[in-house]
C-alpha cells in the first residue's frame, strides 16, 4: 500500500512538473528532455522518442524532435521525415489511427515486412505509443516509449500511466508548437524583412537616380555639369569610382569620350576615335550590356575579338551597358574596379543596363526638345513673315473693297448724269425755241404786224414749252434727289432713321439707268410702315449689288426675267428676301459665291467683290444673317435677316 502510494505521489509529482516546464520552457526539445527524466522515475524509461507532425511543411511529414534509444541513432531533429503506412510503421500506426498500441517482440516479428521488423527499427521485447492529440482530436504526433531487454516490460498501469502522461504532453505541445512556429516566423518574417528594407533601400537609391537622370534634360546645365550629374547619380546605387561616357556618332561613324574619371589616368587615353576599337566600340557591337573580370577581360583582349584596348588593362572587375532607345545606340556608360574588394555582379550589371537605357531616353529628349526649339524659332521666324504678308494682304483686299465701292458709286454717278442729260436736253430745246419766239413776235409787234391770231400762237408755244420745261426738270430734281440720298448713305458709315420701303423706291430709281432697255421686271412688295435705325448705305449697296449681279450674271443679253424684292417685319427683325428668274448657279460656283475676287465673268467686267461686299455687309454693319439658294435654270434667292434698329456708338446696353 505504501509503494502504490508512493508511486502516485511520484505520478503528481511528474505530472506537476510537466506542467511547469510547459509553462516555463520555450523549446520543445528542452521540455521533452524534461519529461522524459520525469517519465524515467515512475517506469523504466530508457528508450524514448517522440515524433511530431510536420503542421507548417508537406503533408503525411514528421520530425524526430526527441530520440533516445540504446541500439538505434537518432535522426536529425530538423529532417522531415516522410510518415510511412500504418503497415509498414506502428509510429505511423498510431499517427494516423489515433490510438494507442502495445506490442511484444513476438507481435513485432509477426508483422515483419521483407524480413525487416514492423517500423524499421531494432525489434524490442515490449513497445508502446501513444497518439497526441489536440483538443479536435486531430493528431499532433506519437510519443513512444519501449525496452529491449525481457526484464523491463510495461504492465496495466504502466501503460494507464504513459496515456494519462500523453495527455498532458498534448496539450502542453499545442502551445510550445505555436510558440516555436511563432518563433519561427518572426525570425523568418524579421530575415525577409531585412532584406526587404535593404532592397527598398536600394530601390530608393535607384529611384532618386533615375529622377536626377530624368531632370538632366530639363536643366540648363553645361555638358560638363550634366555628365557630372550623371556620374553621382549611378554612384548612388553602384560602385563607380571608375567611370566613363562614350556617345556614337553615326554621321562620321565615330566615338567620343565627352567624361571620363579614373583612378589610374587622370585623361581619357584617347578623345575621339574610329567606331570599331576599344570596348565602348565592342558593347556597341554586341548591343548588349557585359560584365568581365581580370581573367575574361585579358582573355577578350587576348583574342582580338576586341580590337586595340585603350586605357589600364590592369583591372579587377568591368561592366559596360549600350545607352539603347528604339535599337538605337546613343552610346555607352562604362564602370570598372581595380579593387579586388569591389567585384560587380550580375545585379549590379542590370541596374547599369537599367540606367543606361534612361540616360539613353534623357539624351533623346534632350535632343529632341533642341530639335524643338530650333523647329519654332524657324516656325516664329516664318509666322511673322506670314504675318507681314497677311497684313498687307488684307490692306489691298480693304483697299480693293474700297476701290469697288467708289467704283460702284462711280458707274451709278455715270448713269445718273446721262439718265438727267435728256430732260435737260429737252428743257434746254424748249428755251431755245421759246426765246426764238419770242424774238418774232417782238419783231410782229414792232411792225405792226402781230395780230390777235399771232398773239394767241405765241401764248400756246409759251404755254407748252413751259408745261414741258416743267416735267422735265421735275423729272430731273427726282433723279437728283434720289442720286444725292443714295450716294450720300452709300458714301457715309452713319446710322439715320429711314422708311425702308420708301428707300427701296430711292435706290431702284437710281438704278433705273441700269435697267432702262432691259426687259427685266422689277417688283418691289414692301409695307409702308417698316421703320429702320440703321445703315442705309449698308441697305443701298446691299440691293445695288443684287440687282447688278443679276444683271450681269443672271440674265443674258435681251433675255427677259424678273425680279422680286420683299421685305416684312418679324418683331425685332426684318426679313428681306432677293430673287431673279436668271440662270442660277451650280453646287461648285454657289459654294464661292461669297469668296473675294470669285467671278465667273472675269473678262467682261466682273471684279469678283460684289457678293463678298454684300455678304460683309449684311454680317457686320447691319448685323444680320444671309442664305442663299439657287440651282441650274431656277435662279438666284437670297435671304437675309438682320435687326429693325442698330445701337448707336457711345450708348450702353442693358446693366451698362
Amino acid at each position: 500500500m505504501e509503494s502504490r502510494l508512493s508511486r502516485l505521489e511520484a505520478v503528481q509529482s511528474m505530472l506537476l512538473e510537466i506542467g511547469q516546464k510547459s509553462s516555463t520552457c520555450t523549446d520543445i526539445a528542452e521540455f521533452l528532455r524534461a519529461v522524459h527524466h520525469a517519465l524515467g522515475r515512475i517506469m523504466y524509461a530508457a528508450n524514448f522518442y517522440v515524433a511530431l507532425n510536420d503542421l507548417d511543411g508537406k503533408p503525411n511529414t514528421v520530425r524526430f524532435v526527441y530520440f533516445v534509444d540504446e541500439l538505434d541513432a537518432a535522426p536529425d531533429r530538423d529532417e522531415l521525415v516522410t510518415l510511412a503506412s500504418p503497415d509498414q510503421s506502428p509510429t505511423a500506426w498510431v499517427i494516423l489511427n489515433r490510438q494507442r498500441l502495445t506490442m511484444t517482440f513476438e507481435d513485432q516479428n509477426s508483422r515483419e515486412v521483407d524480413g525487416t521488423p514492423w517500423g524499421g527499427g531494432s525489434a524490442a521485447e515490449h513497445w508502446m505509443g501513444c497518439p497526441l492529440l489536440d483538443q479536435n482530436h486531430q493528431a499532433l504526433g506519437a510519443i513512444v516509449i519501449q525496452s529491449y531487454d525481457k526484464q523491463h516490460t510495461f504492465s496495466e498501469e504502466d501503460q494507464a500511466l504513459f496515456s494519462l502522461m500523453a495527455n498532458h504532453v498534448s496539450s502542453a505541445l499545442q502551445g510550445l508548437q505555436s510558440m516555436d512556429r511563432l518563433e519561427r516566423a518572426v525570425r523568418e518574417r524579421t530575415a525577409a524583412l531585412e532584406h526587404e528594407v535593404a532592397e527598398r533601400r536600394r530601390a530608393e537609391s535607384l529611384q532618386h537616380a533615375l529622377y536626377e537622370i530624368a531632370s538632366l534634360s530639363a536643366g540648363a546645365w553645361d555638358t560638363e555639369t550634366m555628365y557630372g550629374r550623371l556620374h553621382e547619380a549611378i554612384s548612388e546605387v553602384v560602385t563607380a569610382r571608375n567611370f566613363l561616357i562614350a556617345l556614337y556618332h553615326p554621321n562620321t561613324n565615330e566615338v567620343t569620350i565627352p567624361y571620363f574619371v579614373d583612378e589610374k589616368d587622370a585623361d581619357a587615353p584617347v578623345k575621339r576615335f574610329h567606331y570599331g576599337v576599344g570596348m565602348s566600340s565592342y558593347i556597341l557591337k554586341q548591343r548588349k550590356p557585359c560584365l568581365l573580370d581580370r581573367e575574361s577581360y585579358a582573355a577578350l583582349v587576348a583574342s582580338g575579338e576586341m580590337e586595340h584596348p585603350l586605357g589600364n588593362e590592369d583591372i579587377a572587375s568591368w561592366m559596360g551597358a549600350p545607352m539603347l532607345l528604339n535599337d538605337y545606340a546613343y552610346g555607352v556608360l562604362i564602370v570598372q574596379s581595380y579593387d579586388d574588394s569591389v567585384i560587380y555582379g550580375q545585379s549590379d550589371l542590370d541596374i547599369l543596363a537599367f540606367m543606361a537605357n534612361h540616360v539613353a531616353v534623357a539624351i533623346s529628349r534632350l535632343q529632341a526638345e533642341r530639335a524643338i526649339r530650333h523647329a519654332k524659332e524657324t516656325l516664329e521666324e516664318q509666322n511673322a513673315a506670314l504675318n507681314t504678308a497677311l497684313t498687307q494682304l488684307q490692306t489691298a483686299q480693304t483697299e480693293l473693297v474700297r476701290q469697288e465701292k467708289l467704283a460702284s458709286l462711280g458707274r451709278l454717278v455715270a448713269g445718273v448724269a446721262h439718265e438727267i442729260n435728256t430732260p435737260l436736253g429737252i428743257c434746254v430745246t424748249a428755251t431755245s425755241h421759246l426765246v426764238q419766239e419770242l424774238k418774232l413776235t417782238r419783231e410782229d409787234l414792232a411792225a405792226g404786224t402781230l395780230d390777235e391770231e399771232g398773239l394767241n400762237q405765241f401764248l400756246d408755244i409759251i404755254d407748252q414749252s413751259l408745261r414741258i420745261m416743267t416735267s422735265n426738270t421735275q423729272r430731273a430734281a427726282a433723279l437728283v434727289r434720289s442720286f444725292k440720298q443714295v450716294a450720300v448713305d452709300q458714301s457715309s458709315d452713319s446710322i439715320r432713321g429711314f422708311n425702308l420701303g420708301r428707300y427701296l423706291d430711292e435706290v431702284l430709281l437710281s438704278l433705273q439707268p441700269k435697267l432702262k432697255g432691259k426687259p427685266i421686271e422689277v417688283t418691289i412688295d414692301c409695307p409702308p410702315d417698316i421703320h429702320m435705325e440703321s445703315f442705309p448705305g449698308a441697305m443701298s449697296q446691299i440691293v445695288t449689288n443684287m440687282v447688278v449681279n443679276s444683271l450681269v450674271h443672271g440674265f443674258g443679253e435681251g433675255q427677259e426675267g424678273k425680279i422680286r424684292i420683299k421685305g416684312r417685319a418679324e418683331g425685332e427683325h426684318v426679313q428681306f428676301d432677293y430673287s431673279d428668274d436668271g440662270i442660277g448657279m451650280d453646287p461648285t460656283t454657289l459654294a464661292q459665291l461669297f469668296d473675294p475676287f470669285f467671278t465667273t465673268k472675269r473678262g467682261s467686267g466682273g471684279s469678283g467683290l460684289g457678293a463678298h461686299i454684300l455678304y460683309n455687309l449684311v454680317t457686320g454693319p447691319l448685323g444680320g444673317t444671309v442664305k442663299v439658294v439657287s440651282a441650274p435654270g431656277m435662279g438666284l434667292h437670297y435671304s437675309l435677316r438682320f435687326p429693325k434698329v442698330q445701337q448707336r456708338k457711345g450708348q450702353g446696353g442693358d446693366g451698362a
